[in-house]
């Protein structure tokens, strides 16, 4: 066991040994947002007339997640004490339907004699065991209601990846006989699935269901947000972030996923809908974007080109009978030229408001034709390391989903054109074959080609940096000590300066409220009397985790399902003034890893498998909670992919799909949010940890983004020796990087003891220099300074 898995049961422990603190207020306000953000999150994926349901109809549920329903996954990203959670039942319960009381009761008993185990840390139910129903008591049921609806649950979480079990992507026996039993004697059948990741659907083409949701986690509104969206009060309107495929073969990554040491990205851009509707369109059941609604759109469209832009104006109207939204998407396909693309690419998106039947909303899209460039890591086109558009037809199409798309116009380029010419970062260094698109007879076909592996040593680079490295200097005061930041920093000691760049040492920090994830800055004595005050850090995207009731908010991909940025950024607001009532400073979220793969244990966190939608929700998020002088702090920087191993696999891809899929959406959140903080990853990328990776954390987030904030690293990391020099490890190592702050700063998970390999490093020559831990203690205090200035 890991101590980041120790970790997590201490911290466990001390949850349950001092108690949930506080009363158990609650923010109207945020209820409502967070049940309307769970509602807009339900995908409507079949809809045979059944729904929406109507007053009175008789309703038989079954499956016990109607009671002990998935509010949320595992893990740090979880494990939040809300006042209250509302299951399907409860939410049933306050609509105008006939429940079958004899049914509900049963399963009530079930659930009180069969209670769940929370479980030790990474080792949590994946389900739960299902209630054994005779055909006598499903007959019964079905004599007495009219319509019967299913709930099936799954979780996973951090520490503890989805399998190809039954019980985990696949159904137990258990569930198939309630399904058997519930389709044969119900006519109408509703499915709804409480899952944070995409399991196998695949069964369900083997049944007539009537209706079928994909409700994710929907966080303590879920039972109300289900009943609202059967009964028709919010009109469904969420899209699928993610590509559900007939069989987990089908993935591209499945080979390639869940291996101890190393992971091998050999689909490399063609990540979830990338893949399909390149190569395989046949092989998805629900494409990326699709969802149904209880009323019908028209869209108008018109597509304005212009120089170095174009303009897509849509109208949308509502030509149903039902007040309804609906999302916009806009699609690129570019020219395969010699790179080789992806068929379709989100470029933009927009939700309407609420429409009433027959009225019409105006939607303009303004699309930068940079932004539709590739990146070219081999030199194909002749320009290696560069951001092109090769010359041809770049067509651009608008719809509802992948699958009901309208070509709009296109833009012809005559020849290349290099939008950025950049140099070669974090290339793989270990040779395998990555997938690529070759044209053969007219047709896209899937071929391997190595990849580009790192031509120049990473020392090169760090010896440029030092050599350009300019003297700290920022004459803006300090909070209220009279002092500029850099005086501040030019007082401080080697060892004041060492403490600066960690945590305090263990969680749960005496500075903060009880059950906070630790603190940095003010970390000793001196610094304090100094000005640095403590800043105290708490998990996670899905709530406050400290010992105190906090809301618990839907999971990132059912924010992600919404598809809706001012809804999000609304839900920002309200979390952030809820972290400064709760007496913390930073939230460490939002999680944004691209869903790789469905079997990810914490895709729950993370929004989707698109890194353009991933870049923009998560922006909403960090601009919503930092409106209120608190930090977010987007995760995990990069490439944290799968659990298995996490902390010591090594993610090896090319530099292009690092780029355009992995990296993409914390460029976008970086660009548009303007984080204060980002958190590194447990993992390797070629062959170095995250928060050594000095290509990672300079050459690209602060020279290339122009990225001034801080960055943290997770949760007790791995130490390291420089492998180009002699006299730098671990903190130095670690700071050499600009990754500025070890959390939580100890050796070991009791201690406030830390290693003193930053000050070894100082008094040697070859070592890490005065400036660079400088340039550290600079980010630290611009950090403090924003949010308790």
């Amino acid at each position: 066991m890991s101590n980041q898995d120790n970790v997590s049961e201490l911290v466990q422990h001390i949850n349950i040994k001092e108690g949930i603190l506080g009363e158990k207020n609650f923010n109207t306000k945020m209820s409502a947002l967070l049940r309307q953000a769970a509602a807009e999150s339900i995908v409507l994926l079949e809809n045979e007339g059944v729904l929406p349901l109507k007053a009175n109809n008789k309703l038989a549920v079954f499956g016990r997640s109607q009671i002990d329903y998935f509010y949320v996954g595992y893990g740090s990203g979880g494990e939040v004490n809300p006042p209250y959670l509302v299951n399907v039942i409860q939410g049933l319960e306050e609509k105008d339907l006939l429940l079958n009381k004899v049914l509900i009761k049963k399963y009530q008993t079930f659930s009180a004699n069969n209670i769940v185990e929370d479980g030790i840390w990474g080792q949590w139910p994946r389900f739960l065991e299902e209630m054994t129903l005779t055909n006598e008591e499903v007959k019964s049921a079905s004599e007495d209601s009219e319509i019967a609806l299913i709930v099936i649950g799954r979780a996973a979480g951090e520490d503890r990846e989805n399998v190809l079990e039954e019980g985990s992507y696949y159904l137990t026996q258990k569930e198939k006989q309630m399904i058997d039993q519930v389709t044969h004697y119900f006519e109408k059948v509703i499915l709804v699935i409480n899952s944070g990741n995409v399991i196998d659907l695949s069964w369900t083409e083997n049944y007539a269901f009537s209706a079928i949701l994909f409700a994710w986690q929907g966080g303590m509104e879920s039972g109300n947000a289900i009943a609202d969206v059967l009964m028709g009060d919010v009109n469904p309107s969420a899209k699928l972030p993610d590509t559900i495929a007939r069989h987990y073969e089908d993935y591209p990554s499945a080979k390639q996923f869940g291996h101890e040491e190393y992971v091998e990205y050999v689909e490399d851009i063609y990540v979830g809908y990338r893949y399909f509707e390149t190569f395989h369109p046949e092989k998805v059941i629900y494409p990326f974007g699709y969802g149904l609604s209880y009323t019908q759109f028209a869209m108008d469209s018109e597509l304005l080109v212009n120089d170095k832009s174009v303009t897509i104006n849509v109208s949308v109207t509502n030509i149903g009978e039902m007040p309804g939204k609906e999302v916009v998407q806009v699609y690129h396909e570019p020219p395969q030229g010699k790179l080789g693309k992806p068929k379709r690419n989100l470029i933009e998106f927009q939700k309407t408001e609420l429409l009433q039947p027959g009225e019409t909303e105006n939607l303009n899209f303004e699309i930068k034709l940079q932004d539709l460039a590739s990146y070219d890591d081999s030199g194909v086109t002749g320009h290696p390391f560069s951001y092109v558009l090769e010359a041809g037809e770049y067509q651009f199409y608008v719809g509802d989903s992948l699958i009901n798309l309208e070509l709009v116009g296109n833009y012809h380029l005559e020849k290349l054109l290099v939008i950025q010419k950049l140099k070669q970062i974090a290339a793989p260094v270990e040779n395998f074959n990555r997938l690529v698109a070759t044209l053969e007879e007219g047709q896209l076909v899937e071929t391997y080609q190595p990849v580009t592996l790192q031509k120049e040593s990473v020392k090169e680079r760090v010896l440029q940096h030092l050599e350009s490295l300019s003297e700290v200097s920022s004459e803006e005061t300090f909070l209220d000590t009279g002092k500029t930041v850099s005086e501040l920093i030019h007082s401080f000691s080697k060892e004041e300066l060492d403490a600066l760049t960690r945590g305090e040492g263990p969680m749960n920090s005496s500075f903060g409220p009880k059950g906070n994830a630790g603190m940095f800055g003010g970390t000793i004595e001196s610094l304090r009397q100094k000005g640095i005050p403590p800043v105290i850090t708490t998990d996670g995207p899905a709530g406050i985790r400290l010992n105190y009731y906090a809301s618990l908010l839907p999971c990132g991909t059912a924010f992600a399902s919404t598809w809706n940025l001012e809804l999000l950024e609304g839900i920002g607001i309200e979390f952030g003034k809820e972290l400064l009532d709760l007496g913390s400073d930073m939230i460490l979220a939002p999680g944004m890893n691209i869903h790789r793969n469905p079997l990810g244990g914490r895709n729950f966190e993370y929004f989707s498998e698109d890194p353009y939608l991933t870049g923009k929700m998560a922006a909403s998020y960090v601009i919503g909670v930092q409106s209120n002088q608190v930090a977010a702090c987007p995760k995990h920087f990069a490439c944290n992919n799968q659990e298995t191993n996490r902390n010591y696999n090594d993610s090896r891809v090319s530099e292009r799909a690092l780029r355009e899929i992995y990296l993409k959406g914390f460029e976008i959140c970086v660009k548009e949010s303007n984080p204060y903080s980002i958190m590194s990853s447990y993992n390797k990328i070629n062959g170095v940890w995250a928060h050594y990776h000095f290509d990672l954390a300079t050459e690209i987030l602060r020279n290339e983004w122009k990225y001034q904030g801080c960055i943290l690293t997770d949760w007790w990391m791995r130490m390291a020796k420089d492998p180009n020099f002699e006299h730098v490890e671990n903190n130095a190592y670690r700071v050499r990087a600009q990754v500025d702050i070890l959390m939580p700063g100890g050796k070991d998970f009791v201690t406030k003891e830390s290693d003193d390999s930053l000050i070894q490093s100082l008094e040697h020559l070859d070592g890490i220099t005065l400036k660079e831990v400088q340039h550290s203690a600079l980010n630290v205090l611009n950090l403090i300074q924003k949010i308790k200035g």
